[in-house]
């Protein structure tokens, strides 16, 4: 089986709770008394992990504080702070060498978000992240207060984020402001308000991750759901583990082809593999896994896999994912050097040309960043032809809206009556 073949993926699962449509039908107004946005997503998956059903609320929200709707980098009238800043976490999950050339791309394609990568093990990002939001709050001496409404998705990390800001900005002991889970939806409501800096006063809120009420349709939607699945972003139980297990194979042989990081997982030697039956039976062969009667636990082998990348396998495979810049000697001809594919994340992959391999030895964060925006623009095509097609509207929804269309249509008839 070839390695890098996509495996049949389930229909996606819908998951949005009660309080995940509360918070987004209370957002306009929680932006009224906000300053900065703190949106964050998961560095793994960069673009999967926006969530677009907001971004009609923040525009509004822009214009209203008077940014340019023509210019989103340009400011027509300035008097109150509002910032909107995109914090790509657990950045320890993502190879370092692709995180330059991804901001240049977003920054071409979003000038109005300020973008950073972060992670709260590591004390640097965390306070750059506050000096950011201080120096926010200095450019406006004469506000007593900055208000930063922390949003995103589930389990992107959005309230271990914030207790590593407060721990950084309070100096002595400060207690855990906020209860954090491996599992998504454990915050449902809106919090009080966290102090994350004294002087100047700077408040945060912390809201409900919110995901997509309906994931798409086809194989888009399918891929993005098993995404966010494996980043534990939509409740547990709603996807197979098998299912799972079988999509992150394929994308650790394509992040690293040669030496996939599941390798250590299973006997010294052992070659990688696109087969999930061979790969589960070998990984509960080596763990023990077996069941009554000598017969191996494939299901018990799989929710292994899918917790150990979890857990320490992106780390593992984030440290070994590297720039190829093995570029062949000037003396092989283009045409004897084969294509490759690359890469970062979950989010991006892009095929290398043989001019594009040798172009690489002078300039490999520029090819880099041209195929990452080619990635961009391939996200937002598709995002906008799903609008366009209503395909981003579950089936549910569509009927919900349609009973209301004929309800108006009938008080409307009454009315000339």
């Amino acid at each position: 089986m070839a390695l890098t073949h996509l495996p049949a993926l389930p229909t996606p699962a819908s998951w949005f709770p009660g309080h995940m449509m509360k918070f987004t039908r209370m957002l306009p107004v929680l932006l009224k008394r906000t300053n900065v946005v703190l949106e964050i997503r998961d560095s793994r998956l960069p673009l999967t992990s926006i969530n677009r059903t907001l971004e009609g609320a923040l525009k509004k929200w822009r214009l209203e504080r008077g940014w340019d709707p023509n210019n989103p980098s340009r400011r027509i009238v300035s008097v109150e702070a509002c910032e909107h800043i995109v914090v790509l976490n657990k950045r320890d999950l993502v190879p370092e060498w692709g995180m330059e050339p991804f901001r240049k791309a977003m920054a071409k394609k979003f000038p109005h978000q300020q973008l950073l990568f972060a992670s709260w093990q590591r004390p640097r990002d965390i306070r750059n992240l506050s000096e950011i939001l201080v120096n926010v709050a200095k450019e406006y001496p004469h506000a007593m207060e900055l208000n930063v409404l922390v949003i995103g998705m589930p389990n992107v990390g959005k309230s271990t984020l914030l207790n590593a800001l407060r721990n950084m900005g309070i100096k002595g002991r400060t207690p855990k402001a906020f209860q954090t889970s491996a599992n998504p939806g454990m915050t449902q409501s809106l919090s009080t308000r966290l102090k994350l800096s004294l002087d100047p006063l700077v408040y945060a809120y912390d809201t409900p991750g919110v995901m997509l009420p309906f994931l798409g349709r086809g194989e888009e939607g399918a891929e993005r759901g098993v995404k966010l699945a494996l980043i534990a972003g939509i409740k547990e139980g709603l996807y197979d583990m098998e299912s799972l297990a079988a999509y992150l194979l394929y994308r650790l042989n394509i992040l690293n082809p040669a030496s996939p990081a599941y390798l250590s997982l299973l006997p010294a030697g052992t070659p990688p593999t696109g087969d999930l039956d061979l790969f589960l039976n070998l990984l509960a062969k080596r763990m023990g896994m077996i069941k009554r009667g000598a017969e191996v636990d494939l299901s018990r082998a799989a929710v292994y896999f899918v917790r150990w990348w979890r857990e320490e396998g992106g780390l593992l495979s984030a440290s070994s994912s590297t720039l190829s810049m093995d570029s062949p000697s000037s003396t092989v001809p283009e045409q004897h050097i084969p294509n490759m594919t690359q890469a970062w994340g979950f989010d991006f992959q892009w095929d290398l040309r043989p001019q594009d391999i040798i172009s690489m030895r002078s300039g490999g964060d520029l090819i880099v960043q041209e195929k990452m925006e080619e990635c961009i623009d391939g996200y937002l095509s598709t995002t906008d032809r799903e609008e366009d097609d209503e395909n981003n509207i579950s089936p549910t929804q569509i009927k919900k809206k349609a009973m209301l269309e004929e309800k108006e249509r009938r008080r409307l008839k009454n009315i000339k009556r």
